[in-house]
Parts: structure tokens; C-alpha cells; sequence
């Protein structure tokens, strides 16, 4: 009866461990269900706390004041959630702030220097801080903390199921995608963004099977919980004019000016004040120092508290004066640089969007009052203005335009959505809010091995290596006698063969360089004494294996033998010859593909 289970069964777990794309597939499901829960648990603590904080303490809503208005309750839940996350940090991750933007950043920083490796109570305790700076005023986003528990998740699996690095390193991407696809209700979005933004020009294409497949399963459970209610409640756009590329362009231009400057503001307070802030009087009173003056810039300014998102839902359904959104624009930026520059927790991802919805909002409506036969839908511009300049401040111009569709729940503005992100990223391409993007899988230390395997296995020793006259010495040749040989010669290295012939080591001048002129030893010593382990290349090895073998010896030469007669040395293959085939391969590569 159970018989055909068990073959099915067997055949599974056979495809499961040979077919990598099965195994991921597996895994993504598993790693989207346990993501999307995840991003529920965030999504409840980050309401109830911000409810608690904001409105039933302080009196502000996501509408303005209610009830008694406590305006001071947002710079005294700062600074004690600073108290708390600096204690956390200076305690448990010491290390977490010099040289990561955010939580997106530190999975970047993970995937490419730390072999795809978490500690579990980094996500963790993140986590937690960035769901007490968002609901106490703090501006910063759900995405950084979210893409981060995901990836420690997808880390955490990983070793669980004894996983090699470079699974681990995609099931991390798998774990982030499910996060970003629940928590914005963008499954297709939020798997894009994760397997791109690690890259400036580039996107972890082997990912991309098991990040659909957790951002769905993620995004699933996620509405479940929550319903499929887009982000925004704002009407359908649509795009009818081809007049207005040209202001879609000039929006571009807009967003790249608004994206350097965003970028520039946060490095300045991070670097040149906070940093310099926390070397005199540590990580938790610098914390203190920015939560208290983002607590009472919120108190005058609650617009820029937080996510920000009822703002820029204001903004796109044209109930902002562009004066307002000019000023939002700015107000945000600095807020944001005052809450994450310090080194308090949270995302850059949707005070990005806030910051180029308004950007995008000031073209439109301004676009709108000059020319409103052309421009009839300005608050279209503030929408694709959220894709645009995140694209230009991430280098990641596909997630972004595909999860602002998706938040929108409409593609009506999908040609100028691409036009501007297109033109954004090349004016952009110097700027990077993320400080550990690489520029492709080149530059990656994450695909060194890769690339350079790739390279070196296509190429041969035969087509490489010196053939001729090779000077070879017998093991019982006294000192005496290889002091006139390496004085006869230009050679450095030199095989060694015993009575019979055969191979047995290989003598470096390095070796015998302090006792080569010791007249004491002249007799006592032979080469069979001073010769290293033999290490031979056959003529059809390819480079891969004699760049193992030059690493393994520390060797400059290595003899080429057949295979079928491994003792009749053809010639001698210097170590520079493999690094000057690599080279030279590459550049060919380079100038075809021009």
C-alpha cells in the first residue's frame, strides 16, 4: 500500500539533492512561509506601538491632533528608545553601525563580505529597535529591518540544512525578497529589489526562482492577515500624452538633484557629525544626540514623523500646495539623515519614496499650472517620482518601477515609470545610498572564485607553457656539485629524479639559498635531501588546476608531463604565465563584447 508513496517519496529527495532549482524551490517556500509570519509579527508590533505612542500618548494621527495634543511625548520616546537601541547595540552588535546605511545594507554587506552569514540576533534585535524608532517619530522604513529578519532567516535555514555558501548566499536574498514582497504587498517587486539592489549594474539572476517563490508564499499570508488593500488610496492613472515624456524626463533630472543631495545630507551627519560624535562619547549618547534633535524638529514638523506614507498619499491626490511638498522634500531628507545617521534603527526604502513622491509632486502640479492640456494628471508624477528616485538612489531601476505598480494596483504609467528611471540611473550612477553595493558580479568577492574559474577552465597548460630544455637534477648530486650547476644556469627551479627516473621533488633556490656556499656541507648534503614534494601538470590540464597547484606549493615553475609518460618532463610552466593567459583571455573578452 505504501510502496508507490515510498518510490515517489525517494524520487523527490533524489531531484531535491541533485537538481539545485528544486531545492530552491523547496526551500523558498519554506523560507517565504516563516518570512511572511515574520513581516506579520513586525507589521502588529509596529501598529499597536505606534498607535500607543503617537496617538493615544501624544494625540497625533495620521489625520493631525486628536484629543489632548502632547507634542512633547515624541522627543521623550525618542531619546528613551535611543537610551535603549544604543545599550543593545554598544552590548550585543558593536560593530553594526560604521559602514552600513541600513538593514538592506547590512544583507548586502553579509552577501558580499561575510559569506552570506547573519547572527541571528542582529535581524533580531533590529528588528525590534526599528519597530520603537518608527512608532516613537523616528523617520525611517519597515523594508530595512523586514529584507534583514528575512535574510537572517534564509541564513539561519541555510545552516540548518548544511547548506555550501553560495546556497546560503542565495537563500539570504530568498529570506529578504519574502520580507520586501509581504510587508509592501509587492510579491514581484519585492523579489526584484532584493536580488538587484546588491549590485549597481548587475542582479543575482540565480536567485531569482527561490525569491518568487518566497515573496509569493510571504505575500500570500501577509494579505491573509492584513487584506489586499493597496498602500495608497488613490485613483487610477493613466498615461495618454506623448508630450509628456518630456516632463517625465525633466522629472528625472529632478530626482537625480534630489537623490545627491539625499545621499549627500546622510553621509554629512553621519560621517562628519555623528561619527566623529560617537568617537568621543560613544555609541549610545551619539543615539541620544539625534533622537533628541529629530524629537523636536517632529514636534514642529509631525509631516516628516515616521513613514511618512499619509503624506505622500496626500501628495499624489494633489492636497498639498507644491511650496508644502518643496519643503517636505527637504524636511524629510534631513529627518531621515538625523535618525539613521546617528545610528538608530529603521529603512531607507520609504523615506526614499517620500522624499521622491514629493520631488516627483513639485514637477507635476508645477508642470500641471502651465501646461494643464498636457499635464492632466499631475498626481501621476508624484507616483512615478517614488520608482524614479529610488532607482537613481539604489541603482536598481526594475524593483522599484514594478512594486510601485504593484502598490498602486495599476500599470497606466508603466512607459513613463521605465523613460524616468532609465534616465535617473545613468545621471545617478556615481551616487549610491547603499555603501556596500558592488559594481557587478566581478567586483563581488561573493563570484571571485567564480569568475575566475570560469576564465581558467577554458584554457589549457599545452598552449602556455615553455617547452625545451629543462635542467633536471638526480637526487644524490652532493651540494658541492649543484653549487657549479645553479651557478652555470638562470633557472630557479629545478626537478628532481631518483635512480630510476622517476619524479620525486622539486628544488627552489629559495630553499638552499643559506646554505649554498656552507664548504662544510659540501659533501654531507644532497639534492634528495633539499627537494620539496613533486608537483607535476599534464599538457591538457586546464589553468584552474595549475593556479591550484602554484597556490598549494608556493612554487614559480611547475614541470608539464603527458599522461601517459608523467616522468618525461616536455617543459616548464611559469606562475606568471597563468596570470598573464588570465589577463590577456579577459581583455579579448572585453574588446568582443565592445
Amino acid at each position: 500500500m505504501l510502496g508507490p508513496f515510498k518510490r515517489i517519496w525517494q524520487e523527490y529527495l533524489r531531484v531535491y539533492h541533485s537538481v539545485t532549482y528544486v531545492r530552491m524551490l523547496v526551500l523558498g517556500v519554506l523560507v517565504g512561509i516563516f518570512a511572511g509570519l515574520v513581516a506579520i509579527a513586525f507589521r502588529l508590533g509596529l501598529d499597536f506601538s505606534q498607535d500607543f505612542i503617537q496617538n493615544h500618548l501624544a494625540g497625533i494621527s495620521t489625520h493631525g491632533a486628536h484629543g489632548e495634543y502632547r507634542p512633547w511625548v515624541i522627543p521623550v520616546a525618542l531619546v528613551s528608545v535611543a537610551f535603549v537601541t544604543g545599550y543593545l547595540v554598544n552590548k550585543f552588535l558593536p560593530d553594526s553601525i560604521h559602514g552600513v546605511t541600513d538593514g538592506t545594507d547590512a544583507m548586502i554587506k553579509a552577501f558580499h563580505r561575510n559569506k552570506g552569514d547573519i547572527k541571528p540576533k542582529a535581524p533580531i534585535i533590529k528588528g525590534i529597535t526599528s519597530i520603537l524608532t518608527i512608532a516613537s517619530g523616528g523617520s525611517a522604513g519597515q523594508e530595512g529591518p523586514v529584507s534583514q529578519l528575512g535574510a537572517g532567516l534564509g541564513c539561519w535555514f541555510a545552516h540548518k540544512f548544511g547548506l555550501s555558501t553560495k546556497e546560503r548566499r542565495i537563500l539570504m536574498l530568498t529570506g529578504a525578497a519574502g520580507g520586501l514582497g509581504a510587508i509592501f504587498l509587492a510579491p514581484l517587486g519585492g523579489a526584484m529589489t532584493a536580488i538587484e539592489v546588491i549590485y549597481k549594474e548587475d542582479f543575482e539572476s540565480e536567485a531569482i526562482v527561490s525569491a518568487v517563490t518566497s515573496s509569493v508564499v510571504a505575500y500570500s499570508l501577509f494579505f491573509m492577515a492584513f487584506g489586499s488593500k493597496p498602500m495608497f488610496d488613490i485613483p487610477q492613472f493613466h498615461f495618454r500624452d506623448a508630450r509628456e515624456l518630456l516632463f517625465y524626463a525633466i522629472l528625472s533630472v529632478a530626482c537625480a538633484l534630489a537623490a545627491w543631495f539625499y545621499v549627500r545630507t546622510f553621509h554629512f551627519l553621519k560621517y562628519s557629525v555623528f561619527e566623529k560624535l560617537r568617537q568621543r562619547v560613544g555609541i549610545m549618547w551619539t543615539m541620544v544626540a539625534g533622537a533628541l534633535i529629530m524629537g523636536i524638529y517632529g514636534m514642529f514638523y509631525p509631516q516628516v514623523l515616521s513613514t511618512g506614507h499619509h503624506g505622500l498619499e496626500q501628495a499624489i491626490n494633489g492636497n498639498l500646495p507644491i511650496l508644502t511638498m518643496l519643503v517636505l522634500l527637504f524636511g524629510k531628507t534631513l529627518a531621515t539623515s538625523l535618525t539613521l545617521g546617528s545610528g538608530m534603527s529603521g529603512g531607507m526604502f520609504a523615506p526614499a519614496l517620500f522624499v521622491g513622491g514629493m520631488t516627483g509632486g513639485v514637477v507635476g502640479f508645477t508642470a500641471n499650472s502651465f501646461y494643464p492640456n498636457i499635464v492632466t494628471q499631475p498626481g501621476g508624477y508624484a507616483l512615478v517620482g517614488m520608482a524614479t528616485f529610488f532607482a537613481g538612489v539604489a541603482n536598481a531601476p526594475i524593483g522599484p518601477l514594478i512594486m510601485v505598480c504593484e502598490l498602486s494596483k495599476g500599470y497606466g504609467l508603466l512607459a513613463p515609470l521605465m523613460l524616468s528611471g532609465a534616465i535617473c540611473v545613468v545621471i545617478s550612477r556615481k551616487v549610491s545610498l547603499y555603501e556596500n553595493q558592488v559594481e557587478n558580479k566581478f567586483e563581488s568577492p561573493a563570484h571571485i572564485v567564480d569568475s575566475t574559474v570560469n576564465i581558467l577552465e577554458n584554457l589549457q597548460v599545452k598552449d602556455f607553457y615553455q617547452r625545451g630544455r629543462v635542467t633536471i637534477l638526480e637526487e644524490s648530486i652532493t651540494l658541492k656539485a649543484l653549487t657549479n650547476i645553479i651557478t652555470g644556469t638562470n633557472e630557479f627551479f629545478f626537478p628532481v629524479k631518483n635512480i630510476a627516473g622517476e619524479i620525486t621533488g622539486i628544488l627552489s633556490i629559495n630553499d638552499v639559498r643559506n646554505i649554498l656556499y656552507e664548504e662544510s656541507l659540501f659533501d654531507l648534503v644532497v639534492v634528495g635531501d633539499l627537494a620539496r614534494k613533486g608537483v607535476t601538470l599534464y599538457d591538457d590540464d586546464d589553468l584552474y588546476t595549475a593556479l591550484v597547484k602554484f597556490v598549494d606549493s608556493d612554487l614559480g615553475q611547475i614541470p608539464v608531463v603527458q599522461e601517459d609518460n608523467p616522468h618525461e618532463i616536455l617543459g616548464l610552466i611559469n606562475r606568471a604565465d597563468v596570470f598573464r593567459a588570465y589577463k590577456n583571455h579577459l581583455y579579448t573578452i572585453q574588446e568582443n563584447e565592445k
